[in-house]
This record gives structure tokens, C-alpha cells and sequence, in this order.
């Protein structure tokens, strides 16, 4: 297997009714993508991998074709990779084996959501995912799916509403510092509390907005990446795992799928000792509560967490920076592009690109993403 880099990262703003279609966002990414490679001409890419949520978010049926103009794959080879959520960073564990097998010098790796289009919200899309016998007629949506998750988490590990309301006050003041974020801010935990209840113990500042935008990346193989720039981020460790879907039939507590993503991800990068070695955490924030479970599974022990939070720990002056990008809650969560956009941020903070976000000497981070029915788990290690 070759050694795979990204060797160039860009995206749009992203937004609530962004004014833009979904090829002009796709195509605004990739021209900053490779703005940011010198100017390369997409003539030197050898294949694009293109990545998007269900289809009905963006009113198309085969939303996958949206990209082969837009991102420059007339000609090429294309792949469309698709788990929900979890399909940004999904896309940066696909664009590895693309390249590390030898099938691409370079590639180049799109995301992208416009979920504006089903106007006001996608809620309604959402609830034809759910298992037609065992789950539709309960009438579930996200949110009260999600709600239980949380209140369970809190009721396992005895944590109050206040101390995860802290992970909103931190990741919009840090999106204050990301050019491109919808939702950067200064608010106070009394802010998340008194916003309105949507399902308890959930609140409405305790969710990440719809919003439309895209990401793309540029990975090369080490050969390609030597004779493009003299500043490649290594994709060192990939992972993904998927449990079951029947989300009524697991502990909701604790996230095996990104545990067991994380580990095999750690032991392919070399990383024995995730606290001490990692330098930047971009775990999946779509909620509050989520960046703390998820923490839990990349780090391999339930309940840590809250504690670190509650430490000062994740902060992006702290021992364990975490989402110093504003995450999801501050940039916004065009679903399948943030999750590339956690992959990008890696690249800007490991190149020693991230301007006021920078975390200081950063040398590995790891970003996670997370889909479907609270089921999928996908994790990307990289490496300065």
C-alpha cells in the first residue's frame, strides 16, 4: 500500500439558503481546492469520489450525477460513497483506498448538501428511514430519537444540563474564528437552556442548523504529493464499522461503532496512546451531547468526556483541543460535507494553516464521523 496526503483542501460558506445551486457549490470547492494546490488544472486529477446525503435532501433522484460537471469528472472515473451522516469522512476513508492501492495518483474527493430545498426542514424526509414495521408506526423523528440517547447518557454517567450545554458555548465562539462558518457566536449556558425545548432533554440551541455547502479535498500519493507541494498532511489511519440498525435493541450509552472505527484506525497510524499523542480532536457534533459520546468512543473510555469538559480540557488552549473548527454547532452541518469539512480541518491545523483557530505545534488529529441510525462509525487519523 502506498502512503497517501491531502495535498489540498477548500469550501464554500456554509448556510441556510445558501444562494447558490448545488453544482456552482460544487464547483466553488473544487476551484478553491485547487486554488490552494498552486492552481493546478483539473487536467492533472486523476478521478473524482463524490460524496452526498439521501437524495430527497436535494429534491433529485440520482443526485450522485450533480457532480461529474460540476467537480471536473468529464472523462474520468467517478464514485459516488454514501452512510448518511457519516459520509464525509467516509469519503476521506474511500479516497485512501483509491489512491493507496495504486488505481489513482491523485484524487479528488467532493461533498456536498443542499438541504434548503426541502423547505422549511428535511424533519419530514428523515422519517421515512426508520424500519416499517418495527419502528414507522412508533412515529419517531430525529430529534426524539436523539432525545433519548441523550437522556440516557446523561443518566449513565449523572451529568447535568449544564455541563453539556458548555460544548455549544464552546464550538460557536471557536466558529467565530472559521471564515466560512453559518453560526459562530458568543452565547452562555443560560442561553442553550432558555432556548426552546424541542424534545426533552433536548433544546433548540443544543442542535446543529440545516445549512447548504460543499467541501473538497485533493489527495495524492506520496510520489504525486512530493512533486505538488512542500506541505502534505499524510492520511495515515482509516477506519469505518457499522452495528446494527435496530438503534431499540442497543445500549444507547456508549458508541462501539466509532470505538472499534477508532482503534483499528489508531493502530494502522501508530497511535498507542490517543490522549497523549493526538493534538486536535474534530468528533461528529450534530448535537451537544454527541461531541461528548462521541469523545468517549474515539478515546476508548465511557464517561471521560464530561470530565475533560468540565476540566477545560477540550478547549483549544486545553491538553485535548476539540473541535476547535466551531464544529457542526458553530460552522454548520450540510450533513455529508460536514464531515469533510472535519477532514479539512485537519489539514489547515496539521499544515500550520488554521489562522486564529490554529492549535499551537499540532502534529496528529483525528476527525470522526457518524450516520444513519446511530449506527455507522468513520474515523480518519492524519499526520504533519
Amino acid at each position: 500500500m502506498r502512503r497517501v496526503a491531502i495535498i489540498g483542501a477548500g469550501m464554500t460558506d456554509f448556510r441556510s439558503m445558501l444562494p447558490m445551486t448545488s453544482p456552482e457549490m460544487i464547483r466553488l470547492a473544487v476551484k478553491r481546492c485547487l486554488d490552494d494546490c498552486g492552481g493546478l488544472s483539473i487536467r492533472y486529477v486523476d478521478g473524482v469520489l463524490a460524496t452526498s446525503a439521501p437524495d430527497a435532501f436535494d429534491g433529485y433522484h440520482d443526485k450522485g450525477a450533480i457532480a461529474v460537471e460540476a467537480a471536473g469528472a468529464i472523462g474520468k472515473p467517478i464514485t459516488r460513497v454514501f452512510v448518511g451522516g457519516g459520509s464525509g469522512v467516509a469519503a476521506g476513508v474511500a479516497g485512501w483506498y483509491h489512491v493507496a492501492s495504486g488505481a489513482f495518483d491523485t484524487l479528488l474527493v467532493v461533498a456536498w448538501e443542499k438541504m434548503s430545498h426541502p423547505y422549511p426542514h428535511a424533519q419530514k424526509l428523515f422519517q421515512t428511514i426508520f424500519d416499517p414495521v418495527l419502528e414507522k408506526p412508533l412515529g419517531p423523528n430525529l430529534i426524539w430519537i436523539f432525545a433519548l440517547e441523550m437522556m440516557r447518557y446523561m443518566e449513565a454517567h449523572r451529568l447535568k444540563k449544564e455541563l453539556i450545554a458548555e460544548v455549544a458555548v464552546k464550538n460557536k465562539r471557536n466558529a467565530l474564528d472559521h471564515p466560512y462558518s453559518q453560526l459562530g457566536g458568543r452565547i452562555t449556558v443560560d442561553d442553550v437552556l432558555n432556548s426552546e425545548i424541542m424534545v426533552w432533554p433536548v433544546n433548540r440551541l443544543d442542535i446543529s442548523p440545516t445549512s447548504d455547502g460543499a467541501v473538497a479535498l485533493l489527495l495524492a500519493s506520496e510520489e504525486a504529493a512530493k512533486r505538488l507541494t512542500d506541505n502534505p498532511v499524510w492520511l495515515d489511519g482509516v477506519a469505518t464499522c457499522l452495528d446494527s440498525q435496530f438503534w431499540t435493541c442497543r445500549d444507547l450509552t456508549y458508541p462501539y461503532y466509532v470505538y472499534l472505527a477508532a482503534q483499528r484506525a489508531f493502530r494502522m497510524a501508530g497511535v498507542t496512546a490517543p490522549l497523549k499523542q493526538i493534538d486536535v480532536w474534530e468528533p461528529y457534533d450534530p448535537f451537544t451531547y454527541k461531541e461528548l459520546h462521541h469523545l468517549d468512543g474515539l478515546v476508548g473510555k465511557p464517561g471521560i468526556a464530561p470530565k475533560l469538559l468540565a476540566e477545560g480540557q477540550l478547549e483549544r488552549d486545553g491538553d485535548c483541543p476539540t473541535s476547535p473548527s466551531g464544529g457542526l454547532l458553530g460552522v454548520g452541518n450540510p450533513i455529508a460535507a460536514a464531515g469533510l469539512m472535519k477532514v479539512a480541518e485537519l489539514y489547515w491545523q496539521l499544515s500550520g494553516r488554521a489562522g486564529k483557530r490554529q492549535v499551537p505545534d499540532a502534529e496528529i488529529g483525528v476527525a470522526q464521523a457518524w450516520g444513519d441510525l446511530m449506527q455507522v462509525g468513520t474515523v480518519v487519523v492524519c499526520r504533519r
